[in-house]
């Protein structure tokens, strides 16, 4: 932001002989009187005592990069960029965006100015969801609540609450604009049931949180639409729902951690030249999850290839692309048993498959 100018008025005294000069009066004016307000409307009320309730959970992230002076060659830490973020529990943990961490040093600010350098616990690109941990005393950290997103209506109050263009701890409210909506990610991958909101959301929100008129976290501010790169009322948040599912594997692994098919799929771009909708089947690991399923995968033939099957549901998920099937593979964890819908040479077949820890786990 620009510094603000303002422009005093300059008085020039201007006196020529014989010419008589009219004194104004150097009375002073007298003060108005100051017309009582009454108390604040309900509305403007509850959101005051929100932001003051929720503030707290907020957090200003600074993104650093280490430069090497050319002259002394001591390394010093620069700054990079800004962000926000809350408190996830009082072990430290802090959710942000996967987009705001990029840098080599990440410091966290809290409510009460204290400075704290963070470390990366997990980082989920596909979501664009990371978390940070700080080492602050838990009296200092004010976890927020956490609410649902699948239950979103349109035309609900919502609350962002951040640090647009470094202003740290900004309010600005407005209502869900639509739910369900996607968007891509930092690597490509789609993310799903994405809320729209009109809540003025600008460079410097991301990573913040997105609250409901009770004060509950219902998605993570994101991204904004805008030919300007500032906001114009189109804002995204990733769905609580989500977060709720990422962020405690994040904490745990590190990472996501999707159940073990035993599978090897196609690319989409080739399935399609097949004409194909679904996810096809490459190779099928021997004795593996798909396997014991009767799942097969693409062998040579006489005259050329057979195609293996192509996967197009899975524990009650459509599956359309290989993007779906990982959504799918999301909402299990090891151990489930669910139900894989697929053609084999035309002919739909269901079958029962039990779903496996990953090799590394």
């Amino acid at each position: 932001m620009g510094a603000l100018t303002r422009l005093l008025p300059v008085a020039t005294l201007v006196v020529g002989v014989g010419v008589g000069l009219a004194i104004p009066s150097l009375r002073r004016p007298a003060d108005r009187a100051v017309t009582p307000r009454g108390p604040l409307g309900a509305d403007e009320q509850a959101t005051i005592d929100l932001f003051s309730r929720t503030s707290p959970s907020v957090v200003y992230l600074t993104t650093l990069e280490l430069v090497r002076d050319v002259v002394t060659l001591d390394v010093g830490a620069v700054p990079q960029g800004s962000g926000s973020g809350f408190v996830w529990d009082q072990d430290g943990h802090i959710v942000t965006n996967y987009h705001v961490i990029g840098g080599d040093v990440v410091q966290v600010t809290l409510y009460d100015r204290s400075v704290w350098p963070a470390r990366v616990v997990g980082t989920s690109p596909e979501k664009d969801l990371a978390v940070l941990r700080i080492d602050a005393p838990a009296d200092r950290l004010h976890p927020v609540a956490i609410g649902t997103s699948a239950d979103l209506q349109v035309g609900q109050r919502v609350l962002a609450i951040g640090n647009p263009f470094g202003l740290d701890h900004s309010l600005t409210t407005g209502v869900v604009s639509a739910v369900g909506r996607t968007m891509r990610a930092v690597g490509g991958r789609t993310i799903h049931g994405v809320v729209q909101t009109d809540a003025s959301i600008n460079p410097g929100n991301s990573g913040g949180p997105l609250l409901d008129s009770a004060g509950r976290v219902i998605g993570v501010n994101t991204a904004i639409k805008s030919p300007t790169g500032a906001s114009a009322g189109v804002g995204f948040a990733v769905p609580v729902d989500t977060v709720r599912r990422v962020v405690p594997q994040l904490i745990r692994a590190g990472r996501i951690v999707r159940p073990r098919l035993g599978l090897e799929a196609a690319d989409d771009a080739l399935a399609r030249r097949f004409g194909l909708e679904g996810v096809l089947l490459l190779n099928v690991e021997a004795d593996g999850p798909a396997a014991r399923a009767g799942l097969r995968g693409t062998r040579r033939a006489e005259g050329g290839l057979l195609l293996g099957d192509v996967i197009v549901g899975l524990g009650g998920f459509t599956v359309k692309s290989s993007d779906d099937l990982l959504r799918a593979l999301e909402n299990h964890d090891p151990g489930d048993s669910v139900e894989v819908v697929y053609r084999r040479d035309g002919v739909t077949g269901r079958s029962a498959l039990r779903l496996e820890p990953p090799r590394d786990e």
